[in-house]
């Protein structure tokens, strides 16, 4: 029982430094282009994206075409996701800009609050997202990092996990305006 116990909380542990770790979006702040959410995120932007699972398998692709509008601090995102498998999905954000580069955001399947942090080229964007899987919804932590490459195209990777286990990644590349 005793050995029992120190190998859960050894893996509990390991778990918990792995959230530890990572690049402040700080290290960005000299980078350029600057990256405004409220300027790339403004009109049409398609992206195109796959999901692997913590092997690396590629187990879905997607593109994605959002229409994105703000007024003043607060923006809408209306994605509408084609799944390589034939499924189709919406999500709706809405964003509201904190100021000093901080943003936060919501949509249905997100529980509770994203919240995301923006210096030089890149934003750091953190959120819980319901994900279902067969009949079953789990809530997942999305680590979600943006990086402005010019005015029109911009990367996104993803990491995925549950209590801190990896469970996967998102890659996508953003193009700005109609495809």
């Amino acid at each position: 029982m005793k050995k029992m116990l120190c190998r859960l909380l050894s893996v509990l542990g390991l778990a918990a430094l792995a959230g530890c770790g990572g690049v402040p979006v700080e290290k960005y702040a000299a980078q350029k282009p600057v990256l405004d959410l409220k300027q790339y995120f403004n009109g049409p932007v398609t992206g195109w994206g796959m999901f692997q699972d913590r092997s690396g398998e590629v187990i879905k692709r997607f593109v994605v075409h959002i229409d994105a509008r703000w007024q003043g601090d607060t923006g809408t995102l209306d994605e509408r996701f084609e799944w390589s498998d034939g499924t189709q999905t919406r999500r709706v954000w809405t964003l509201r800009h904190l100021g000093d580069g901080r943003y936060s955001g919501r949509a249905d399947d997100v529980v509770g609050e994203a919240t995301g942090e923006a210096r030089g080229n890149a934003l750091r964007w953190r959120y819980v997202l319901a994900l279902p899987v067969d009949d079953t919804v789990y809530n997942v932590d999305f680590d979600d990092w943006m990086y402005l490459i010019d005015d029109k195209v911009m990367l996104n990777r993803s990491a995925m996990s549950k209590f801190g286990v990896h469970l996967g990644e998102v890659t996508l590349s953003f193009t700005r305006g109609a495809p």
